[in-house]
């Protein structure tokens, strides 16, 4: 029995050494061509037209009281709701024209932006929003809803949204408003 055993495994194993010869060898002759010159395809240029923008309205602080003010901006209209809504947070970053405060520090970057199909915005800022944040809760409630309600005011199909930092959850900005959880807009903080 082992020596039927042997003898079927040395046949195998010759069969499979044959095939593998074969395998590798079978490719050595072929020579590889280059390929024929093709002509590049002409292309048009597509003739300048106005750029389609849209109005939106952004919330920002106010040294006057603790509500957020309302501030309109036209940014670039696009089919996408999240390249408007990155263009949304990017221009809050950038901070107010008409003298409020910008509840983020300027070295803040936003990292991406997404959008699930129940309504939850994820926003992801670089580090420097925790790092160089003003302190106090009344600092982090503006930053936070000065997102959130510029996001909902502007989009229908952002009903919340989460904050996240550097691609991850985080407790909280400065050690006061808890971050584990999408907000939905707060309006009552905004000015008349």
């Amino acid at each position: 029995m082992d020596a039927k055993r042997i003898a079927l495994l040395a046949v195998l194993l010759t069969i499979l050494a044959i095939v593998v010869v074969i395998f590798f060898r079978s490719g050595v002759m072929e020579k590889i061509k280059p390929p024929g010159e093709a002509p590049l395809p002409v292309l048009e240029p597509s003739p300048p037209g106005p750029v389609q923008t849209r109005k939106i309205v952004l919330f920002f602080l106010s040294e006057a009281d603790t509500l957020l003010h309302p501030e309109e901006r036209e940014i670039t209209a696009s089919s996408s709701i999240v390249r408007q809504a990155k263009q949304a947070v990017e221009e809050l970053i950038k901070g107010s024209k008409k003298g409020y405060i910008s509840p983020f520090p300027p070295e803040t970057k936003l990292r991406e932006l997404f959008l699930t199909r129940d309504g939850v915005a994820y926003v992801d800022f670089s580090e420097e929003i925790v790092e160089k944040h003003l302190s106090g809760s009344s600092a982090e409630i503006s930053t936070i809803f000065s997102v959130v309600n510029s996001l909902a005011y502007n989009f229908e199909a952002i009903k919340k949204v989460f904050i996240l930092i550097e691609g991850q959850e985080r407790e909280t900005l400065g050690g006061h408003i808890n971050l584990s959880r999408p907000f939905l807009p707060l309006y009552d903080l905004i000015a008349n």
